[in-house]
C-alpha cells in the first residue's frame, strides 16, 4: 500500500467537558462556531461515553482501545506501563509522523503521595524487593518521572521520545492557570516571570463569584494554555515537510477546574443566563447514599478538604461554575479555529481526518454536584465525540452508543491498519460510512477511586451498564444500587433500584453487565502451545 495516501488525523481532545457543553449539540448561550464548522463537516455521536470518568484511566484507554482492568491504569495515579502498546505505536510503525502538544497525563503529575498503600499484616514478613507487586517488572520497563514536577523544574527539559508512541512531544501539564512542563518554556519566550501571573495570589481584581476554585487570572489570553497548544499545532501542521502522513494530537488541560478563563472569557458569559440544572425544581428527589452525603457536607457548610473530587454546591454556585466553563470552552474554541486555519493553509486538510472529543465530563451543578466523582450521571459519563472525514458525508448526528475504547479502533481502521491481541475498542467506521445505524447494544463503564468515599467507604469500584434505554450502576460490597429509565428519566432523578414494577429489568440489566464483564476480560497474551 502507497504510505502516502494514507488519511493523515487531526485529534482534538478537551478536558472535563460534558457533551452537552458545544454549540452544535444544543447548548442554549455557549458558541462554539470553529468546533461547530468541524461537525458540520463530519458525525457528531451523541451518545458517547467514557471508559472511566477520570482523567488518567480514560486517557489510557483511548491510546490501548482497552479498558481500565485490562490495561491497568484504574484510577488516577497509576501510569500506563510503558510496556503496553498503544494504537499511536501502531501508527508509528506504519512510518507514520506522530507529535502530541499539550496535555498527556498517562503518568503522574502531581508528586504527591499516594493514598492507597500496600500493608501487611502485623506478624508477618512483607514480601521482598521486587515481590511485593503481581508482575516483578512493574514501574521497571522505563520511565516514569515524565511528567513530575521536579523534571520541569528546570528550563530545558523534555520529553524522553517515543513516548507511548509519539516522536515530538511538547508537554502541557496542569490545569488552570497553575501550568508548566514545555508551555513553560514557551511563556518564558514571551514573558520573564510566568509565575508573577499565576494563580489566584496574582488574580486581578473584579472576582465577586463564590464557587470554589474560581480565580481572575492575570495571565493574558495570548499566555493561556489554550493560546500555547494553537500556536504549537499550528507551528507543527505549518513546518511539517515529510512525505509520510501523520497524526496529531492536541489536548487541551481546559474547562477542568480550576474556572480560570482568561480575559475576555472571564465574562463572556453571565451565570444568569446559564440553564438551571433541574435538580434545584425537583423537591422530592432522593439522592443514592454517596451523593446525598456530599449535598449533606456542603449544607452542613463544610468545605471541601478535597479539590479533585464531588461535593455539593448551591446554585449559586453552579450557575456561576457553568459561566465559566462556558468562557473557557469558548476560548478552547478559538484556539481550534486557529489550528484549523493552519491545517488548511498546510494544503493537508483534504486529507486530514479530524476528531474532536473529551476525557470525561463534569457534573457543573446538576444532582447538586461540582466537578465528578463515583456517581456515574450522564453529565460525566456522556463526552463529545465528532469525526469528521474528507470521505464521508457531513452533518450527520448519529445517536449509536460508542466508548473511548472505539476511537484508536476507528483510526486504525480508517488507517488500514489492524490491531494488536487483546484490543477491545470496535471500528465506528460502519457508521460514519452509514452502513450501519447501530454500534453497541451496552456498554460498560468502569471507575475506581484511592479515598474513602463517604458511603463506599474505602478504595470503591462502581460498574456500570449503558443501553438504549436504561443505566444500571453497581458498587462493590453495597446492598443498592442505581436504576434510571433514560427515556422517562433523561434528569436521572428517579432511582427505580427498588421499584417493584423494574425488578424483571434490574435483573436483566444485571445479567447483561456480567456478560460484558466477562468479554472486557483481558485476552492477551495469546498462548505459546496448546498445552
Amino acid at each position: 500500500m502507497d504510505m502516502t495516501k494514507r488519511p493523515n488525523f487531526l485529534l482534538i481532545i478537551t478536558d472535563q467537558q460534558r457533551a452537552d457543553h458545544l454549540g452544535c449539540a444544543g447548548h442554549p448561550v455557549l458558541r462554539t462556531p470553529n468546533i461547530d464548522q468541524i461537525a458540520a463537516k463530519g458525525t457528531r455521536f451523541d451518545r458517547f461515553y467514557v471508559a472511566t470518568p477520570v482523567c488518567m484511566p480514560n486517557r489510557a484507554s483511548l491510546m490501548t482501545g482497552r479498558m481500565p482492568s485490562a490495561h491497568g491504569g484504574r484510577h488516577n495515579g497509576i501510569p500506563l506501563s510503558r510496556d503496553a502498546v498503544t494504537f499511536v505505536d501502531l501508527l508509528r510503525a506504519a512510518n507514520y509522523a506522530t507529535a502530541l502538544i499539550g496535555k498527556s497525563h498517562l503518568q503522574t503529575q502531581s508528586g504527591r503521595p499516594p493514598i492507597s498503600k500496600f500493608e501487611v499484616k502485623e506478624g508477618y514478613l512483607p514480601p521482598p524487593e521486587g515481590f511485593n507487586e503481581a508482575r516483578r517488572s512493574i514501574y521497571r520497563d522505563g520511565s516514569y518521572d515524565q511528567e513530575l514536577p521536579e523534571r520541569w523544574n528546570e528550563h530545558d527539559a523534555k520529553i524522553d521520545t517515543p513516548f507511548y508512541g509519539f516522536d515530538h512531544v511538547e508537554l502541557l501539564k496542569g490545569h488552570g492557570d497553575q501550568l508548566s512542563g514545555t508551555y513553560l518554556q514557551w511563556f518564558r519566550e514571551r514573558h520573564p516571570d510566568p509565575y508573577s501571573l499565576m494563580g489566584p495570589k496574582n488574580q486581578l481584581s473584579g472576582n465577586t463569584y463564590t464557587v470554589p476554585q474560581a480565580w481572575r487570572t492575570a495571565v493574558p489570553e495570548e499566555l493561556s494554555s489554550s493560546a500555547f497548544i494553537a500556536d504549537r499545532t499550528a507551528a507543527y501542521l505549518r513546518d511539517f515537510k515529510g512525505d509520510q502522513p501523520f497524526f496529531v494530537m492536541a489536548s487541551f488541560p481546559d474547562p477542568h477546574h480550576p474556572f480560570t478563563p482568561p480575559g475576555k472569557y472571564w465574562n463572556m458569559y453571565r451565570p444568569e443566563d446559564m440553564p438551571r440544572p433541574p435538580v434545584f425544581d425537583q423537591s422530592d428527589w432522593v439522592p443514592p447514599p454517596h451523593v446525598q452525603a456530599w449535598i449533606a457536607s456542603h449544607r452542613r457548610g463544610e468545605k471541601p478538604t478535597d479539590l479533585t473530587t464531588a461535593h455539593g454546591v448551591d446554585l449559586k454556585e453552579a450557575l456561576e461554575a457553568r459561566a465559566l466553563t462556558c468562557g473557557s470552552v469558548s476560548c478552547i474554541d478559538n484556539a481550534v479555529g486557529k489550528i484549523m486555519e493552519a491545517l488548511d493553509a498546510s494544503g493537508e486538510a483534504e486529507n486530514t481526518v479530524v476528531i474532536f472529543t473529551s476525557d470525561h465530563g463534569e457534573y457543573l451543578g446538576d444532582h447538586g454536584l461540582l466537578l465528578k466523582g463515583l456517581a456515574h450521571y450522564d453529565e460525566i459519563i456522556r463526552v463529545p465525540f465528532i469525526w469528521a472525514d474528507p470521505n464521508s458525508v457531513g452533518g450527520e448526528t448519529s445517536g449509536a452508543l460508542a466508548s473511548t475504547i472505539d476511537i484508536p479502533a476507528t483510526v486504525l481502521d480508517r488507517a488500514g491498519l489492524a490491531p494488536f491481541n487483546g484490543f477491545q475498542g470496535r471500528s465506528l467506521m460502519p457508521v460514519v460510512a452509514r452502513r450501519a445505524a447501530v454500534h453497541r447494544a451496552e456498554l460498560v463503564i468502569e471507575d475506581e477511586n484511592q479515598r474513602t468515599l463517604p458511603g463506599l467507604g474505602r478504595t470503591p469500584r462502581e460498574r456500570t451498564l449503558v443501553t438504549d434505554r436504561y443505566r444500571l450502576s453497581v458498587f462493590q460490597d453495597q446492598d443498592w444500587g442505581e436504576l434510571y429509565d433514560l427515556q422517562e428519566d433523561p434528569n436521572e432523578l428517579r432511582n427505580l433500584w427498588y421499584a417493584p414494577e423494574c425488578a424483571d429489568v434490574r435483573s436483566d440489566l444485571t445479567s447483561r453487565l456480567l456478560f460484558r464483564l466477562i468479554e472486557i476480560v483481558d485476552r492477551s497474551p495469546m498462548p505459546l502451545h496448546q498445552s
